[in-house]
């Protein structure tokens, strides 16, 4: 995500990073990478020009020249004026009504039907709601068909009206079975084109009359660069939509749309699509965005993440079998199962402060903990529980029955071992001793 736009904005605010002499030329200069960068990003040159006028502004407004440490002064301005133009404050969802109804809008391809998905699995799940899908999409062969097996992926009923081919009825039918069938958010997934016409817009027009929805969505994929944004912009003329959600921001993005588009339509970014997965969307966070974007990393939503997988109970058994010297393969799978709740791989790197720039040549698969799962699988129960048990003739029988080496065996006993080591640590007041002795590595 961002990895392009990240790179060069790095590249452009490195001059200022340095221990030479600061001046109203190499600002300029700076400045105009940084326009640059935003300009390769597929942002509108007039939003771009205007972002640096402004940074400029306040650069020399607040004697950045002069200040003892004028790089990290400039970063955090482009940082804090990429959070105002990405929208400021992160926006909530608006779940007032009884049912709330939530109406989704959007070009073919976009990824609605799925985010659909997500979202209600959002609001079931982290919103304790009872949500109802709608397929209104009656033209799109198999369209119905998917919301379906979206549905029955997440345990959540669809509502199609068999042989209907009125979507403002299915729509309103929709709204009345939810009523009488204790559902509080319906959601309606409605039909995309391949471009915007005329058709379609008096089509959603009209379901949006019908049904009266607390909030319209409208869901872009955020691949299409400035495209996406015009066709925020038609879509919101006709709509007023109430926020944005960018889909496919874990696909190879130059980031223009999330950049710009509220900018354009005025109507901030509620969601993002970080991946396949019905669990990968994300409330949308201007200033941890801006973070991430400039290679700070977004500590608070991997605490956040972290949290949501945090099991108290589990963690108590854990404690317990630490401190008598009881962790073994079957636990340590248990926390690799964790870790793997938490999102794609690559999304958490990039929660990490200079990682995303350490590892951006290195290419980290979703599968990335396949062979460590196939090892600890290839063990014996009493080895899992027992991992000193483990010799040489054992390790040959695991990396075989893996369809792995000896030596990556070798590899993740030794990784077992350290994290055993860390874990017994931290148990106690070994914890302090850990970051004093950390504080003297400095």
């Amino acid at each position: 995500m961002f990895d392009n736009l990240s790179e060069k904005l790095d590249k452009a605010l490195h001059i200022l990073k340095g221990q030479g002499s600061i001046t109203e030329v190499n600002v300029a200069e700076t400045l105009k990478e940084v326009r640059r960068a935003l300009l390769d990003a597929d942002v509108n040159f007039k939003i771009a020009k205007d972002f640096t006028n402004r940074v400029k502004e306040k650069a020399l407004g607040q004697n950045v020249l002069t200040s003892l440490q004028p790089g990290q002064l400039m970063v955090k301005l482009v940082k804090d004026e990429l959070t105002q133009l990405m929208g400021g404050d992160t926006a909530g969802i608006n779940l007032s009504g009884n049912p709330s109804v939530i109406l989704m809008s959007g070009l073919q391809g976009s990824g609605k039907t799925t985010f659909s998905g997500k979202l209600a699995n959002y609001l079931k799940t982290k919103k304790s709601k009872n949500p109802l899908l709608v397929a209104c999409d009656v033209y799109r062969p198999a369209a119905i068909d998917q919301l379906k097996v979206v549905g029955d992926q997440i345990g959540v009923e669809v509502f199609s009206d068999v042989g209907n081919n009125n979507p403002v009825e299915i729509a309103e039918n929709a709204l009345a079975y939810a009523k009488q069938n204790g559902f509080n958010v319906v959601i309606v997934d409605t039909a995309g084109r391949l471009a915007v016409d005329e058709a379609m817009m008096t089509e959603i027009e009209n379901i949006h009359k019908a049904i009266k929805p607390e909030e319209t969505l409208f869901v872009v994929d955020s691949m299409t660069g400035q495209d996406a944004v015009n066709t925020a912009k038609t879509f919101n003329e006709r709509l007023n939509f109430d926020g944005v959600i960018l889909t496919k921001l874990d696909g190879d993005t130059r980031g223009g749309a999330a950049i710009s588009i509220k900018s354009v339509v005025n109507k901030p970014i509620k969601f993002i699509g970080t991946g396949e997965k019905m669990e990968a969307i994300d409330v949308f966070h201007p200033s941890r965005m801006a973070d991430r974007i400039l290679g700070m990393g977004d500590v608070v939503s991997l605490v956040e993440r972290a949290q949501e997988q945090f099991d108290e109970e589990e963690a108590r058994k854990l404690q317990k079998k630490i401190a008598k010297n009881q962790f073994g393969f079957d636990d340590f799978l248990k926390q690799i199962q964790q870790v793997k709740k938490m999102g794609n791989m690559k999304d958490l790197v990039g929660m990490i402060p200079g990682a995303s720039k350490a590892m951006k040549d290195v290419d980290i698969d979703d599968d990335a903990f396949k062979g460590i799962e196939a090892i600890i699988h290839s063990m014996t129960p009493e080895e899992r529980s027992h991992p000193t048990l483990i010799n040489a003739s054992r390790k040959k029988r695991i990396g075989k029955g893996s369809g792995t080496s000896v030596q990556e065996v070798n590899q993740l006993m030794k990784q077992f071992d350290q994290m055993s080591k860390m874990m017994k640590m931290m148990q106690g007041g070994g914890g302090r001793k850990m970051m004093q002795a950390m504080k003297g590595m400095r």
